[in-house]
Formats: C-alpha cells, structure tokens, sequence
C-alpha cells in the first residue's frame, strides 16, 4: 500500500508550519478565519468536513483534500458519504462549465 497522502499530510503540515513561521499575520488570519467556520456553527464536524472535501476538489487543491480526508476520516465520515459529497462536487462543476458555456455563448453573441 502507498503511503502517498500520509507523506504529503506530513509534507504539507511541515511546509505550513514554515510559511506560518515566515508570514505570522498572515498564518494567524487564516487559522482565526477556519476557527470563525466552526464557531457557533450548526454544522457537526464531519459535515463540515465533507464540505470541505467537495469544495476542494472543486477548487483542485491537493493541500486542501489532504488536509480535509484527513479530518474528515478523524470526524468519522464513512468511505460512502465521502463518495457522496465527492458526486455532488462532480455534478456541479459539470454544471458551472455549463452555465459558463451559456455566458460564453451570451458574450459571443453580444460582442
């Protein structure tokens, strides 16, 4: 079995910690802005985290899906309802590259 997500969880927690020692307003920001979307919140844990994976892969970030299969497994998500919010992911970029098709299509006939 490949240890290839455990080595870029490790990786990648070693490269924050030194972009958080270089950049520490920034670093602190960040985690005040991840700690504001768990405050309060009326989302448990790993809702939370199945968001987060769906949003990541939406947004093609391998740092964030590391980060977030990670937790996510940690919150108690099943290999199935990560797979569910995974296809909701799937059916909406299917989706935005439809609706963006539509405005290419509005902007061609415009300009």
């Amino acid at each position: 079995m490949s240890n290839e997500w455990t080595n870029r969880l490790t990786q990648l927690l070693k490269s924050v910690g030194n972009l958080n020692k270089a950049n520490k307003p920034v670093a602190q920001a960040f985690h005040s802005l991840e700690l504001a979307t768990r405050e309060n919140s009326v989302l448990d844990a790993k809702t939370h985290e199945l968001i987060s994976l769906a949003v990541a892969v939406t947004t093609r970030c391998d740092g964030c899906i590391t980060a977030h299969a990670a937790a996510a497994k940690k919150a108690g998500a099943t290999k199935e309802e990560v797979a569910a919010a995974l296809g909701t992911a799937i059916a909406l970029n299917a989706g935005a590259a439809y609706v963006y098709s539509a405005r290419t299509m509005d902007a061609y006939d415009e300009l």
